[in-house]
């Protein structure tokens, strides 16, 4: 393979430099999916009630406007203009009812309260369309101009059209950060000025075909778009900078510069390259993987994405990377510099000397650290809206419907439109009733079960019946994701069910209760897939049953850390960050155990006792490991910084704070159990036991 890429690359780098465009068309016509409650199972009772609100009813996204300081006339006006916009289906106030010549006194108090509050009025609009349609996104924007600064427009579709808004401001300079940063982390750390350069030559190639690719997904979460690059660019880095240093080792002993002895070098080089990462790729695309076997589907959306990025990494390093370096050939030894990292041959002596030391510190951080991780869970929040800033107007909107109207939140219930009348009104009743209920909004509760039907203005009557159901929509003063909420879409579950089987319950609040009840599940099963697979995967690249648990500890005692911090510190998480970087710095980081562990193994086989292999192996691992985990520091910590989304920003803050505690942990907690476990290692891995006949300390 070597060979084959030295001859052909010059048409290897124009292959690839020919898919960006095909790429580049398939990255700009992939749809980014900004609604996370889309990733929820079909087979939900609450997901199969929003579709069927949308098939038999035409109502798909829901929205409450706020108006200020207009008439029951003004807003009339208004409601018919919002009515015209494409793809609202229906918009309902107080104003329907002024053109209709329909007496507003003749509405309950608590209903008339609930859409009117001294100069402020509601406008509940339904979309024909989902919640992040396009469509609805548009629709969102031409009512956005038709107020023209006199309302504002609340609900999830307002979020995910300030979310896109926002994304797509965003995006651009934050990956500008994390090139920038990682670019200055490989200028500082290695050897040469220019080869950096190649490196992101190389890796954006590669990670543009894989943004290019998504096309055939039909669509991507605006979170892997978000971190596609930056992930692909921080955890693939390594093998650019395996090959690099496989091929000026190869080079170096050949003593000579000619292209002949550069294109040996190089096919040596990617013999060598592709046979260590190998392993090393495959642990990490294991953890991406694990994503995939979550029950909401953002893990497999993030999964397939990522572990198509590190494989098309691994493919870069070898091919068009090689490419690249063959092509400026001798130029690029002129760029050649001393690396500011020493041997670290005293850092490594005392890490080996007081390696009871650092056991000692292990096993006494585990206890408060694993502690502070099992209550994870308990410390995360799953309202998207909170983790937006509050300015946006969107979040202004919510404010206003929380404070002005004691409204947060509207559910929405399907059930029987055959339903017998003194039923009907009984369930308006009970629904009424319930703890934290402002009020309910169908034809009972408008008419007092007293009032015809025919006598409601059209507009308001097709809104609450259709052949099949009736339509009731059940104004809560409770917050999304809170207790109260969750007993509160208990207690109606209950109550229109006892009245007809059939009944759904739908809405922004109740599918949110579906994804905290899918993602609490998800954490521990993703964790376990990925640990069980990385297992096996270690225990085939180092033929031995005990190195697996050693390294896979040390990874995890860094996830521990990383991890229970937040439970100590009483910062809250987005509840898709501990899902994701449990099998994200396993992934990405157990790499450096394997290396440091292979070497170890390498010259024990040699002859060394374990204190001297242990030395040796950190002195060589160590500038690898910096090089590496300080890239991956760099490409997340930035964008951490800049992101005003918390769902990213949180995310990337604990990739970073992972890359740094594992860079830390690997180099010492990892040799000290190696040379306290070197008896067992040797007893169960394959091609050691020899060193137990020859008594080897």
């Amino acid at each position: 393979m070597g060979k084959f890429v030295v001859k052909y690359h010059k048409w290897i780098l124009a292959l690839a430099v020919a898919l960006l465009i095909p790429c580049l068309v398939g990255f700009l016509n992939t749809r980014v999916n900004y609604d996370m409650l889309n990733y929820l199972p079909d087979s939900m009772e609450t997901v199969q009630g929003q579709q069927e609100l949308l098939d038999s009813f035409h109502k798909g996204a829901f929205s409450m406007i706020i108006t200020e300081d207009i008439d029951d006339s003004t807003e009339s006006t208004l409601i018919q203009e919002i009515s015209k916009v494409d793809h609202v289906d229906t918009a309902l106030g107080l104003g329907n009812l002024e053109s209709a010549n329909f007496p507003s006194e003749l509405l309950p108090d608590n209903i008339y309260d609930t859409f009117r509050q001294g100069n402020e009025s509601l406008i509940a609009v339904f979309f024909d369309t989902s919640t992040s349609a396009d469509e609805t996104i548009t629709a969102i924007t031409d009512i956005r101009q038709i107020l023209d600064g006199h309302g504002f427009v609340s609900g999830a579709s307002a979020m995910v059209t300030d979310l896109r808004h926002l994304t797509e401001t965003e995006e651009p300079i934050y990956t500008a950060i994390a090139v920038a940063l990682a670019l200055l982390v490989m200028l500082i750390l290695l050897d040469n000025w220019l080869i950096p350069f190649i490196f992101l030559a190389s890796i954006g190639i590669m990670i543009l075909i894989n943004l290019g690719t998504n096309f055939m997904f039909g669509e991507i979460s605006y979170i892997t778009k978000a971190l596609a690059a930056v992930l692909q660019l921080a955890v693939t880095m390594d093998y650019s900078i395996f090959l690099w240093h496989s091929y000026r080792e190869h080079l170096a002993k050949s003593k000579q510069h000619s292209e002949t002895a550069r294109h040996q070098a190089m096919a040596e080089a990617i013999k060598a390259t592709f046979s260590s990462v190998l392993g090393s790729s495959a642990t990490t695309i294991a953890g991406f993987i694990a994503l995939c076997f979550m029950t909401f589907t953002l893990g497999l959306d993030l999964g397939l994405v990522m572990a198509k990025g590190v494989l098309l990494g691994v493919i870069g390093s070898v091919t068009v990377l090689p490419a690249l370096i063959l092509i400026f050939g001798n130029k690029l030894e002129k760029f050649d510099h001393r690396s500011i990292m020493s041997s670290f041959k005293w850092l490594s002596s005392k890490i080996v000397k007081f390696f009871p030391v650092f056991i000692i510190l292990f096993v006494a951080l585990i206890p408060p650290f694993l502690y502070g991780y099992q209550k994870t869970n308990e410390n995360v929040y799953y309202e998207i809206a909170s983790s937006l800033p509050s300015d946006m107007d969107f979040a202004i909107a919510n404010q206003k419907l929380s404070e002005n109207f004691g409204l947060s939140n509207v559910h929405m219930i399907l059930t029987d439109a055959n339903l017998a009348p003194d039923q009907a009104v009984a369930l308006t009743n009970d629904l009424e009733q319930i703890t934290g209920v402002k009020s309910v909004l169908n034809f009972e509760a408008l008419t007092n079960g007293e009032i015809p039907f025919d006598i409601l203005p059209s507009s308001v009557a097709d809104t609450l019946k259709s052949d099949k159901w009736e339509l009731t929509l059940v104004v809560s003063e409770y917050k999304n994701a809170t207790d109260e909420i969750a007993n509160q879409i208990e207690n109606i579950n209950t109550t229109i069910k006892s009245y007809d089987d059939s009944a759904l319950l739908v809405g922004e609040s109740s599918l949110t209760q579906d994804m905290i009840t899918v993602t609490s599940t998800d954490f521990q099963t993703v964790n376990t897939i990925s640990i069980i697979a990385i297992f096996i995967i270690i225990a085939l690249v180092t033929g031995s049953l005990s190195l697996p648990f050693i390294l896979i500890a040390v990874i995890e005692s860094a996830i521990f850390i990383n991890l229970g911090l937040p439970f100590y510190t009483n910062n809250q998480l987005s509840f898709i960050a501990p899902i994701c970087i449990s099998t994200i710095q396993l992934g990405a980081t157990i790499d450096y155990t394997i290396l440091l562990t292979t070497r170890y193994k390498r010259e024990r086989l040699a002859g060394n006792d374990k204190r001297t292999a242990a030395r040796i192996a950190i002195r060589t691992s160590i500038p690898s490991i910096l090089v590496s985990g300080l890239g991956l520091f760099a490409a997340t910590f930035g964008v951490s910084l800049y992101c005003n989304v918390d769902m990213i920003s949180s995310l990337t803050s604990l990739i970073a704070r992972g890359a740094i505690i594992s860079i830390i942990a690997v180099p010492t907690i990892l040799p000290s159990l190696l040379i306290l476990a070197d008896p067992l290692i040797i007893r169960t891995t394959l091609g050691m036991k020899k060193l137990v006949k020859k008594g080897s300390k």
